[in-house]
């Protein structure tokens, strides 16, 4: 089985990180732009899609800095998905970096599926 390639997507937002920390790190801040439906139960999080579940681990989390999460289903365990916020301190703007593993053939439809989930989070903030 082939693993999964690491890749990095950073998306600058005019926003403070108090009001996106909370759209990476809890079930309806996700809920906002992620998923249709987001559940928490203790350290696991359901994500609903059209039909589609799928079950997430919180691995790590830091408040205001990041929130790590794995599929629970994925069979590469080294992989994870990262929500990571970085503030310039020269231009104070904020920049949200997410982390995720995908298949070489698959990343680029993954990068598109980040690039509307984000733009949908811009959408939903006005920004």
């Amino acid at each position: 089985m082939d693993k999964k390639e690491k890749y990095i997507q950073e998306y600058i937002l005019k926003t403070s990180a108090k009001v996106i920390f909370r759209r990476i790190s809890t079930a309806s801040g996700l809920m906002e732009w992620f998923a249709d439906n987001v559940f928490r139960d203790g350290d696991v999080f359901t994500f609903k899609w059209d039909g589609s579940t799928e079950k997430a681990m919180l691995l790590s989390y830091q408040h205001m800095v990041y929130a790590r999460f794995r599929w629970i289903d994925d069979e590469d365990k080294d992989a994870f998905f990262e929500f990571k916020l970085a503030e310039d301190g020269l231009t104070n703007d904020l920049t949200l970096i997410i982390t995720d593993f995908e298949y070489s053939n698959e990343i680029e439809e993954a990068k598109k599926i980040w690039d509307a989930s984000v733009g949908e989070l811009k959408h939903n903030l006005g920004i």
